[in-house]
Order: structure tokens, then C-alpha cells, then sequence
């Protein structure tokens, strides 16, 4: 693992990264920004912290990442619960003192409505999975030079080594939810602002900002870390 992969710093920053090259977000959504909380959303939108925790299917309301995309209005066809002084003192007090609410099976599904489909962007042994917490995505070993390709077609948005813990770092953009980052490579092959086509490589393994050689690869939906195994082929 290199240093810093596991930060949740690091990782802030590709998200902040790949927002830099998204679309604005739609009436009714908010993007989140360095600082930010669901409770400084919920009051800065007028709405209850109840309200964006459930329209999100949140379930750690005190973990959102930078570039994240929140519902902040009601969804439509939906009324929005406005909550009672009392509530809204329980729902901005420290999580520590709230009592976890019940789920709401009506809530709507966070999860990708529909998958990216994903080529391996390496050959190698998969030597960490991905865990949301420490590890937002997997990490790939297999010697200098090892071809790095793109796991889907797009365009690059970022190339090159200015944030710590990642070495030389190539983001992709696919479309408008997804985007993939390949981190530690000794060589970058292509450019931002280039169009790279599902196989094609773009870079050489290496271990830039690592203590060994391998790719760190992560998939991002709507600036949110998710699986990458879901979506590559069985090997």
C-alpha cells in the first residue's frame, strides 16, 4: 500500500478532482464542497437533516466525500417531512447522542442504477480489495513497466503527480457518473484533455510515491468511491 492511499485526504482530493471536470449538478442537487456537512447542507437548503439523509439512503450521515452529489430537495412526487424543533435538536446533536433511526425501506437506492461495464485495467495479483474506509479502491502488483490501460472509454481529466500519496496519477472521465483513477505509474502516456478508448494503454506500472510497484485503481459514481470488483470481469 503507498503512503497515503488510505487517507481519506487523498481521497478527497481525486473527488475534488474529477468535480473540476463534471457537468453542474441539477435543480434539487447539491454538490459537496471541502468543509461541508449534511447538517450545514440540511440548513443552508431549508430542509431537515431527516430529509437529506433519507433522500440519499445515507447510512453514516457524518462521512460525505468532496464532490459528492446530494438530493436537497424533495424528490418528485414526494412531500418533504418538516421536522419539529425538538427534532431538528436531536438531528443536529452530536451522533454519539442520537439514537439510530429505523431504515426506511422507501428510501431511494444510492447504488449505481446502471453498472459500468469494466475491462482489468492491469494484469497482476490484487493485493488490497476495496473496503470504503481505508481503502477506497484496489490495489493491483505485478512488475516495472507492466502496461496500464484504460477499464473503460473517455477522457482524461487529470495527468499528472501533484497530489501526495498518489505518485503519477492519470483520472478518466467516462460520462457523467463515473470515472476511474490509476495511481503510482512510473510513466503517463497520455494527456489531459485526450480521448482514451476501453483497452488502450495510458500508462507503465510503477511504485512513484509507493513502497513497492503496483496500480492503485478506484472507481468513482457521482464523486463517491464504490467496488471495482462489481464491475470487472471474473479472472
Amino acid at each position: 500500500m503507498g503512503r497515503g492511499i488510505g487517507r481519506l485526504a487523498c481521497a478527497a482530493l481525486v473527488v475534488g478532482l474529477a468535480a473540476c471536470g463534471s457537468a453542474p449538478v441539477g435543480p434539487g442537487y447539491y454538490r459537496v464542497e471541502r468543509g461541508d456537512t449534511v447538517s450545514k447542507i440540511a440548513r443552508s437548503n431549508r430542509q431537515s437533516v431527516q430529509n437529506i439523509v433519507r433522500w440519499n439512503n445515507l447510512s453514516n450521515p457524518d462521512s460525505i466525500d468532496v464532490g459528492q452529489v446530494l438530493r436537497v430537495a424533495p424528490p418528485p412526487g414526494s412531500a418533504s417531512t418538516t421536522a419539529t424543533p425538538r427534532q431538528q435538536a436531536r438531528e443536529n446533536a452530536p451522533s454519539a447522542a442520537r439514537t439510530p433511526a429505523a431504515p426506511d425501506t422507501s428510501a431511494p437506492i444510492a447504488a449505481p442504477a446502471q453498472s459500468i461495464t469494466l475491462v482489468w485495467p492491469a494484469n497482476g495479483q490484487v493485493i488490497r480489495r476495496f473496503d470504503g474506509r481505508n481503502s477506497k479502491g484496489i490495489d493491483i502488483a505485478n512488475v516495472a513497466g507492466t502496461p496500464v490501460i484504460a477499464a473503460a472509454s473517455g477522457t482524461v481529466v487529470y495527468a499528472g503527480n501533484g497530489l501526495r500519496g498518489y505518485g503519477n496519477l492519470l483520472i478518466v472521465k467516462h460520462d457523467a457518473d463515473y470515472l476511474t483513477a490509476y495511481a503510482h505509474n512510473q510513466k503517463l502516456l497520455v494527456k489531459e484533455g485526450q480521448t482514451v478508448a476501453q483497452g488502450q494503454k495510458i500508462a507503465e506500472m510503477g511504485n512513484t510515491d509507493s513502497n513497492r510497484t503496483m496500480l492503485h485503481f478506484e472507481l468513482r459514481y457521482q464523486g463517491k468511491s464504490i467496488d471495482p470488483m462489481r464491475s470487472l470481469p471474473a479472472r
